[in-house]
């Protein structure tokens, strides 16, 4: 890396715009698009914003789409039988399992470096048939089954750490010496540019893709140790995909780009919020929460959930347009990358469970996604039920017009050891209650701690009747409805279920 933090990206130390795009040959014929090269549409509705002022998304005919998934790579075992066509069948079947258990939405990067085989270009500007060959058929299955695709078009952390085999380097045909320039370089921006074209026309007009993350984790190591150009650069990108999506399709997919989370304490003297929170050419916001002591290197399952409401609360308190928010990366990478420890599966099951509520209740769309961090790289069928009991506690809440703000510091709970997430607006709220007196010596929440109960207040609701629903969100099942009323003077007061662990809470105006 080049004179910065030694602490950043990842701890990494420690441990031709307007061209045609070319094919490089020798691969045969790519199936799955048209005469002009571009994909077939397929039938899935494009997701939107909500409304303005409404953190959430929606499909384009007007149903509530909520972000559940996490990142994966065209090199992990899951989805390594698209590689020219190894195991499609395999691949479709895993996908269908992912649906099966709620998962909406998959992270992927154009191409993964770590590996040598899966560079989407080389040399520079000439498409490997295989590679897009992969996106044409994951596509088409994502498709096929309704899972949609956040995209990003580099993976920025081992194109840095394998920038010797990267096509863009000048010993390999590429315009850039160090990496160190990739944001400021012109013909490097050209590059991007061609490269994003390229994905618009093949890829663009399909539904299955959620939306863009323009720039994984966007660095200032890649700008000489500079934050100055991240607002042009990132609107430069943006009106580029942006023009191009309404000119061929007539609107465009959503936006975002994002950022290491920790960079924001790391480096507070950089102008690192206003690109990330703020920028008026993105349509969401998000950052990777990978909170120092607690998410990368959780030695409970308490803390971690803790931290991600915090760090959640913080983010929405940056947002000043009401745009949503999301964390698109999490887990524990310390523990994993630095100190070669892959978490107890039920350790880990339980931890993730706690992170996407936390999440969820803080005021974040979905429960996070999660970077598996796990050997091997796939999240465990106790994560898989975690994500099919968010889906089910989804439909108690009318996300087209909730308003929500973070209310976990108002929240009052009258239960010692009991810690509130919330967020809510005047006629909806979303809880989650989390024992915090009760963990056991590996870390977890003990399930024989004698049960707690009583009241908590939520200061936000207009006065009237509401439904409360109870969610046991390791079951992924409901607890039972009650009624509660609020008054002007009081709020709403809700008596709790007993409480071995946690619970969540959906509460509806009536």
């Amino acid at each position: 890396m080049h004179e910065h933090d030694p602490r950043a990206y990842h701890f990494a130390l420690s441990s031709s715009h307007g061209a045609a795009p070319l094919l490089t040959s020798d691969d045969g014929e790519l199936s799955g698009a048209d005469g002009a090269g571009h994909q077939k549409s397929d039938p899935l509705p494009w997701i939107r914003v909500a409304e303005p002022g409404v953190p959430y998304f929606m499909t384009e005919t007007g149903e509530p789409w909520t972000p559940i998934g996490q990142n994966d790579a065209i090199s992990w075992d899951e989805l390594a039988g698209l590689f020219r066509r190894r195991d499609l069948p395999g691949v479709e079947a895993h996908l269908r399992y992912l649906v099966d258990h709620g998962v909406t939405c998959l992270r992927l990067m154009l191409e993964y470096a770590q590996v040598r085989h899966r560079y989407i270009e080389r040399p520079l500007g000439q498409f490997v048939p295989a590679m897009v060959r992969l996106w044409d058929d994951l596509f088409g299955l994502c498709g096929k089954v309704g899972l949609r695709i956040l995209l990003t078009p580099f993976d920025t952390f081992w194109m840095w750490l394998h920038w010797r085999h990267h096509p863009y380097n000048q010993r390999n045909g590429g315009p850039l010496a160090n990496p160190s320039r990739f944001l400021l370089d012109e013909a490097v921006r050209g590059a991007i540019k061609n490269r994003l074209t390229f994905a618009v026309e093949r890829w663009g007009g399909s539904g299955v893709l959620f939306g863009w993350d323009l720039w994984n984790e966007i660095h200032p190591a890649h700008a000489e140790g500079c934050a100055d150009g991240f607002l042009p650069f990132i609107a430069d990108l943006s009106q580029h995909v942006r023009a191009l999506e309404t000119k061929l399709y007539g609107r465009s997919h959503p936006q975002t780009v994002s950022l290491f989370g920790p960079e924001l304490v790391w480096r507070p003297h950089l102008p690192l919020a206003e690109p990330i929170f703020r920028h008026p050419d993105l349509d969401f916001a998000t950052i990777h929460i990978y909170a120092e002591g607690t998410i990368d290197d959780p030695r409970n399952t308490v803390d971690p959930a803790i931290a991600m409401g915090r760090i959640v609360r913080e983010s929405l308190a940056a947002i000043h347009d009401g745009r949503p928010f999301l964390d698109t990366e999490h887990g524990p990478i310390h523990s994993f990358k630095d100190r070669h420890v892959t978490l107890p599966e039920p350790f880990d099951d339980e931890y993730f469970r706690h992170l996407q509520w936390a999440h969820l209740a803080s005021g974040g769309a979905g429960g996070g996604m999660r970077w598996p961090n796990r050997h091997p790289h796939r999240l465990s069928n106790g994560m898989r039920a975690a994500q099919r009991s968010l889906a089910g506690f989804l439909p108690l809440i009318d996300w087209h017009r909730f308003r929500r703000r973070n209310l976990s510091e108002e929240v009052d709970v009258e239960v010692p050891g009991v810690r509130a997430f919330a967020c809510g607006d005047a006629d909806q709220a979303v809880v989650w209650c989390l024992r915090t007196d009760a963990l056991a010596a590996n870390g977890q929440v003990r399930h024989d701690a004698p049960p707690v109960s009583g009241r908590l207040s939520l200061p936000c609701l207009r006065t009237g009747r509401y439904a409360v629903t109870a969610w046991n969100t390791e079951a992924g099942h409901p607890r039972g409805t009650n009624t509660a009323i609020a008054h002007a003077s009081a709020g709403l007061q809700v008596v709790l279920p007993p409480l071995i662990t946690d619970v969540a809470l959906a509460i509806r105006r009536i």
